[in-house]
């Protein structure tokens, strides 16, 4: 959606972007597409994250809920996958998440859920963003005894750990992981959930101040993370994201396990056990040569969605598979959650490992490294989709494309949100990907950027 949603909801910068007002018309379509069919009272659930921001969106998301006539239920600083859970645990009929995941503080954003715990399929989230944007007279404001309440959950953190250690029966003792909070949601939950499986934790980023949330910390940002783990002897480290909805791993030797090195790990165990639904899971096109290789090597099929665990999950459904996830550290696990849980896939991880009786970097030392270069390039609005029409560009791109042939990957896309083409080209020769990235990018800039 391009003027509201993108592959995870409005985002951009709290207040003067993201505004109150916004956020408060968001709370009233959403509780108003959600409602129940029966005309019974519906009933919202709200988390946010630790930023400064969050709790005036949650103020206005909550007064919008409300005006309409729903009951808005506050679970407090909670990760995303909490929200999914316990909406069906309290039997909810949506959800909204205030945060602006791996973002700095000064972003947040909404992220939406359905009664299954699901992010909104497109039509659910096309008529939010129409009664939003081109009908707001038609929302029907409620007065008197019609107005909802405003209820404060207690527990939810308790309630998410819980389940955790329920779903997982995960025993940890005898293990020694490091964990990177990344001053966000995870500093609620997970020393708590580690320690009850009975892991030996050293916590960093675990204090937020409303304004640190992401800073040089978390899954975008593990090099403290990694002299930590080499530090103190830790079996692995785990960081979170600002929502904790995602997890980068760091192994033993203070290396770094990204999604998709996760995935093959999760997706081998997977099949070897027999609960890898037709062998497949799901990727986007991201991720790296490396995990595809290694995938075919062991005989597990790999299934492409687009950029977004929204599509990833899309796709998931579509097929009845298991296993999906990217290499920014999102893993689903479709019969446990609707979205990525970077706790759950931590304790799995640990879990294997302790089982297998493998370090980390044994579980998927055998999956090959080629070198990768990533270029985003801004053009002008005018051109966009109408960029993969220009001569120039698609005969360098295909070009390039026949001299990588089978010993590399290249992949020219444009950003689902924003004016951005992004270039990612995978293979043996670091210097020759990197002369073939630049070089692009410089033809789609010299076409692109400013001519209309």
């Amino acid at each position: 959606m391009a003027k509201l949603f993108g592959t995870d909801g409005p985002r951009g910068i709290a207040v003067t972007d993201l505004t109150c007002e916004l956020a408060m018309q968001t709370g009233r379509a959403a509780a108003l597409v959600l409602a129940k069919k029966d005309g019974g009272k519906t009933r919202i659930l709200v988390g946010k994250d630790t930023r400064l921001s969050s709790d005036a969106l949650e103020a206005a998301v909550c007064a919008g809920i409300c005006s309409v006539g729903a009951d808005a239920e506050l679970l407090g600083t909670v990760p995303t996958p909490a929200v999914t859970y316990l909406i069906g645990a309290h039997g909810a009929d949506g959800g909204i998440m205030i945060s602006g995941s791996h973002n700095s503080a000064e972003y947040n954003g909404l992220k939406l859920f359905s009664a299954k715990g699901c992010k909104l399929m497109e039509e659910a989230e096309e008529e939010i963003e129409r009664l939003v944007l081109t009908a707001p007279e038609e929302i029907k404001l409620k007065s008197h005894d019609k107005v909802g309440r405003i209820i404060h959950g207690e527990e939810a953190a308790e309630e998410y750990i819980k389940h955790i250690k329920e779903l997982t029966g995960a025993d940890l003792s005898g293990m020694k992981v490091a964990l990177d909070c990344a001053n966000g949601c995870a500093a609620s939950t997970a020393e708590k959930l580690f320690t009850a499986l009975g892991a030996e934790t050293i916590v960093i980023a675990d204090k937020p101040d409303g304004t640190n949330i992401n800073r040089e910390c978390g899954s975008t940002n593990v090099h403290r993370l990694m002299e930590v783990v080499i530090g103190n002897g830790c079996d692995c480290g785990l960081a979170f994201d600002g929502d904790a909805d995602r997890c980068i791993a760091v192994d033993e030797k203070g290396e770094l396990v990204d999604g998709d090195r996760q995935l093959a790990i999760f997706a081998r165990y997977m099949k070897e056990k027999g609960t890898l639904f037709k062998d497949t899971a799901v990727v986007t096109a991201g991720s790296t040569l490396g995990f595809r290789r290694y995938a075919s090597d062991h005989g597990i099929k790999l299934v492409s969605s687009g950029a977004g665990t929204r599509y990833v999950l899309e796709r998931m459904l579509e097929g009845g598979y298991k296993l999906g996830g990217e290499p920014d550290g999102h893993i689903i696990f479709l019969d446990d959650s609707g979205t990525g849980d970077g706790q759950l896939a931590g304790v799995r991880l640990l879990s294997i490992m302790k089982e297998k009786g493998s370090p980390l970097s044994g579980l998927s030392g055998d999956m090959p490294r080629y070198p990768q270069v990533r270029l985003n390039v801004k053009i002008h609005p005018h051109y966009k989709e109408l960029w993969k029409n220009e001569k120039d560009i698609t005969e360098l791109i295909d070009s390039f494309g026949k001299e990588l042939g089978d010993e590399g990957r290249l992949v020219i896309r444009e950003s689902g949100k924003e004016p951005i083409v992004r270039i990612l080209i995978e293979g043996a020769d670091f210097g020759r990907i990197n002369d073939m990235a630049v070089e692009i990018a410089q033809t789609i800039k010299d076409t692109c950027a400013y001519k209309v």
